[in-house]
């Protein structure tokens, strides 16, 4: 989101702190969740947000200029089915990489506490690393990593640095020449798996440009964006066309597995994902967010629907759509 704001060249300041329990009397929000954003009211108070998708569209409304969402409907979807993809599936790899392997477990735990607050004292730290570190990996089930799971997840994310590496050799992007939403929640997610975590951070150096990616969009406020930067269709339906086989790989599955477990209220599934057992408990969010994938594809113009299956066809992506335009 840091990296969003600057791009954008939206005034903020950076509060540190524990989201817990907020800093500077701030209000906390009704779900306690990073990022935490506070946007400044009518009444000439605060309002505390939280959930990064919608906080971009947010910014998008009250921000003109450097768009991160393109304006062809077409695009605009596929860059939000991106973006779902890396907030909801490569997450479970950063949760995954930081908690299962114990020299990345290690590494956090520290890094957690003093993050939040510099001044620990050394065994104060050592002793609130040990239980957050236990904490976490006693957590790790909730994103579905577990011994049965964890090759699933890193050989997906093998995969995705593949495929990644290849897409932004084309245009520099995501979507084409000027980044959209889709690369910011990418980035979020690679920051940690490239950089803090030992074990992932060591499969990126297999792939230097994603790497150098990574350096290059932390900071995107000289970048000078113009509309003609946007893949065309036939351009997204050719270079995209690798990610969304992953997605409809893993995702799709996975999405499908715990909306209908959610349907039924049952507290957890089980489902075959790349061809490999999967079990974790619903997520009802994210059955909230196959309901947006299809929302989002209904919205799209009778032609559009048309583009889409092509661009879908044969990836596993369609099985996400079937009937919701109807």
């Amino acid at each position: 989101m840091i990296a969003l704001l600057r791009y954008r060249r939206v005034l903020y300041s950076i509060i540190w702190g524990g989201h817990q329990n907020p800093p500077l009397g701030l209000p906390s929000p009704k779900v306690k969740l990073l990022p935490t954003f506070y946007f400044p009211t009518a009444a000439g108070d605060v309002e505390p947000v939280v959930d990064s998708t919608p906080i971009i569209r947010r910014l998008e409304a009250e921000h003109s200029g450097r768009a991160a969402l393109p304006e062809d409907p077409v695009l605009c979807f596929l860059n939000d089915l991106i973006e779902d993809y890396a907030d909801e599936w490569l997450t479970k790899a950063m949760f995954h990489y930081r908690w299962h392997h114990p020299v990345d477990r290690d590494n956090a735990g520290p890094l957690l506490i003093y993050w939040s607050s510099p001044l620990t004292p050394p065994a104060d730290g050592e002793a609130a690393a040990k239980m957050i570190t236990k904490r976490q990996f006693d957590r790790l089930y909730v994103v579905g990593s577990n011994e049965v799971t964890a090759q699933t997840i890193e050989a997906s994310y093998v995969r995705f640095l593949g495929v990644f590496d290849d897409l932004i050799q084309q245009k520099g992007y995501v979507l084409g020449a000027r980044p959209s939403s889709a690369d910011f929640a990418i980035y979020g997610q690679l920051t940690q798996l490239g950089v803090i975590e030992p074990t992932s951070a060591a499969l990126m150096t297999r792939h230097p440009r994603v790497r150098a990616w990574l350096d290059r969009v932390e900071d995107l406020s000289g970048l000078e964006p113009c509309e003609n930067d946007w893949m065309t269709r036939e351009e997204a339906s050719t270079f995209c066309r690798p990610l969304l086989t992953e997605i409809g790989r893993v995702y799709a599955p996975f999405l499908r597995a715990n909306a209908g477990a959610v349907a039924v209220g049952a507290e957890a599934f089980e489902a075959t994902i790349d061809g490999s057992p999967w079990t974790q408990p619903t997520f009802p969010y994210q059955a909230k967010c196959l309901i947006w994938i299809r929302e989002g594809y209904a919205a799209l113009s009778p032609s559009d629907h048309m583009e889409v299956d092509a661009m879908f066809s044969g990836t596993g992506c369609e099985t996400m759509v079937e009937g919701s335009a109807t």
